[in-house]
């Protein structure tokens, strides 16, 4: 069974979210994200813990099973970007040759109501956690504590957009703790312009280099970033406002399949979860496969930077190999019950079927 389809087949339970709880820690140890804060939404603090330091040699793989467990908890959401003809049609409109496309995306509600997840409290201490592997942390947690303690607090989900410290408690969990591998930041465009330093020769332990799209391969466990203000297409670009303010996002790279023409990544607060991310790729000549842009695609979000991890390549197809995904495979295939002929066989790696 494909990825996707495998995805798809764990959340499509009716009447109820598609759920993946964390791996055992026998099976992938990880500490997680609510084990770094405590209280109840209106008294959350953080609670002080380390993260794992590991050469950084040794990194690449665990970051794409961190990411990829995170992406299982929230349900394994995917957002395809590879048709824009349906990428960007809100729910309920079909595209026809009238309207083969609409130029706007639905816009979503900046604050959500908690409503819109299904178990409040298991979204809030998991983000909670995230932001408690930043630095400004204390002060994220006190703005928003007295949100929850304000005039319609019971409906206040996170108010800051937490993709950043998304990507920081992945990069903390993933062995890179220490501050010279990766500077954790409530703030894309710190990590980033280290990686830039990086390049430029400033920032010897830096566990990313940034290059621009194209430039070098991809392999899982890199990160491809966008700007969403300024709209940079280079890290050339970047690198003339280096220690400035910016919007912009990254995420993770997980899967390559250079044959389809896709590059899958995972990030945090897409669409208000750890999601999957298809973006289109291609390869002209003279470059590596890389992501389409703005020119090739209309409504696509140009990625200007790609920071390549210091560590030995792995797989493209890594993702597929992860803890998450073989375990979720065999709990998916079990065999059929006595006297029926129907049901998927049980591979041969998941070891005889627990017993009922």
């Amino acid at each position: 069974m494909g990825l996707v389809a495998l995805a798809s087949s764990a959340t499509a339970q009716p009447g109820q979210q598609g759920r993946f709880f964390r791996l055992s820690p026998e099976m992938f140890d990880v500490t997680p994200p609510s084990a770094r804060v405590r209280g109840v939404p209106g008294g959350m603090v953080a609670q002080p813990r380390a993260c794992p330091a590991m050469a950084t040699n040794e990194t690449r793989r665990r970051i794409v099973n961190v990411a990829e467990q995170e992406w299982g908890f929230f349900g394994f959401p995917i957002v395809d970007q590879t048709n824009v003809e349906t990428r960007l049609l809100p729910p309920g409109i079909v595209a026809d040759a009238v309207n083969p496309r609409l130029e706007a995306p639905r816009v979503e509600p900046r604050y959500p109501r908690l409503g819109a997840y299904e178990d409040a409290e298991r979204v809030l201490t998991t983000i909670g956690g995230y932001w408690a592997a930043t630095p400004e942390v204390n002060a994220i947690l006190t703005a928003q504590n007295n949100a929850w303690n304000g005039p319609g607090g019971d409906d206040v989900t996170w108010q800051q957009p937490w993709s950043a410290a998304f990507i920081s408690w992945v990069m903390c969990e993933g062995g890179l703790g220490n501050k010279t591998q990766f500077d954790r930041s409530i703030a894309h465009r710190i990590y980033i312009d280290q990686a830039i330093r990086a390049r430029d020769g400033n920032a010897a332990q830096a566990a990313y280099v940034a290059y621009d799209p194209g430039e070098m391969p991809m392999s899982p466990g890199d990160l491809l970033c966008n700007g969403r203000r300024q709209n940079y297409r280079t890290i050339a670009d970047r690198r003339r406002n280096l220690g400035e303010g910016a919007r912009s996002h990254c995420d993770i790279v997980v899967k390559i399949d250079e044959a389809s023409k896709h590059i899958f990544v995972i990030g945090g607060n897409v669409h208000r979860s750890v999601s999957m991310t298809l973006l289109p790729g291609v390869r002209e000549p003279g470059e590596q496969f890389r992501p389409v842009d703005e020119t090739m695609l209309d409504g696509v979000r140009t990625v200007f930077a790609h920071l390549k991890h210091r560590g030995p390549a792995i797989e493209a197809n890594a993702l597929d190999n992860s803890p998450t995904i073989k375990t979720l495979e065999c709990a998916m295939a079990l065999p059929p019950r006595a006297g029926s002929n129907a049901g998927p066989r049980r591979p041969a790696k998941c070891g005889p079927a627990p017993e009922e």
